[in-house]
Formats: structure tokens, C-alpha cells, sequence
């Protein structure tokens, strides 16, 4: 299993390094990280824009089923839905906790709950991801 470190900069150069996605747990059923809202990220209202929730979320879930990846294989999200039902504010940091609810032989089904900085449940995350073996 790869270790927080080399996953953290695995994402670094990409969309989620882009965003700030701080890994911070590892677990083959769970995976925790947190993202500080930045002005970028946020609608005009100075609140964490829907889409970046949803990119933290998927986030997590993939990094969780790569925890569990045999050699050669690969993950894709096939689908995501999200319920939004408080908002986080410019110069928060949202927490994000990503729980394994299927682990199988070619899905994993991942439950994402992001929180504000008062800990209030900001938005829940379920998808799935598709796993692939290695590319040709």
C-alpha cells in the first residue's frame, strides 16, 4: 500500500494539488484529508464553490481505491452524486472523511462527508469506481 507521503505528491502536480488537497489519513476503508478555502475556489459569495466540493470528494474516494490496487491496476470514477446542505467559508478549512461502503473485485462504492471548520456536515459525496486492469 503506498504510503501518505508518495501519495501527496503523486496529486501535487495535479488537479487535486492544484486545489490544495491536503492528504492527512490512510487506511485501505477510509482515507481523511483537508482543503483550505481559497478565493478561487469560492463562488461570489466568498462559499466553497459546489464544484470543488465534489472534486475533494472524488479525491478521496479514488485515492482510497487505489489503496487497494493490485500491481497493473488502474481506477476511474463511473459515477457521483452529491448533496450539498451547508456551506464553508473563504479562510476555512473543510475536512473531507471518505469511507469505504464496497470493496469488490471490479467496483468500490465511497462515501464522502466534508465538513466546515464548526464541523457541520457541508456536503455528502457517494460514487463509484471502476476498476481497470493494467492499460495496453
Amino acid at each position: 500500500m503506498p504510503d501518505l507521503p508518495s501519495l501527496q505528491s503523486l496529486l501535487e502536480p495535479l488537479f487535486p494539488g492544484l486545489m490544495g488537497v491536503r492528504l492527512t489519513s490512510l487506511a485501505p476503508d477510509r482515507v481523511s484529508a483537508e482543503l483550505q478555502v481559497r478565493p478561487d475556489l469560492c463562488t461570489s459569495g466568498g462559499i466553497l464553490h459546489g464544484g470543488a466540493y465534489m472534486a475533494f470528494a472524488d479525491t478521496l474516494g479514488a485515492v482510497g481505491t487505489l489503496l487497494n490496487l493490485a500491481d497493473g491496476q488502474r481506477t476511474t470514477t463511473t459515477d457521483s452524486s452529491t448533496k450539498f446542505i451547508a456551506g464553508a467559508k473563504l479562510g476555512t478549512t473543510v475536512l473531507g472523511e471518505s469511507l469505504a461502503l464496497h470493496r469488490g473485485r471490479t467496483t468500490h462504492v465511497w462515501q464522502t462527508s466534508l465538513r466546515n471548520a464548526d464541523g457541520k456536515l457541508c456536503a455528502v459525496v457517494t460514487q463509484t469506481q471502476l476498476i481497470l486492469g493494467a492499460a495496453g
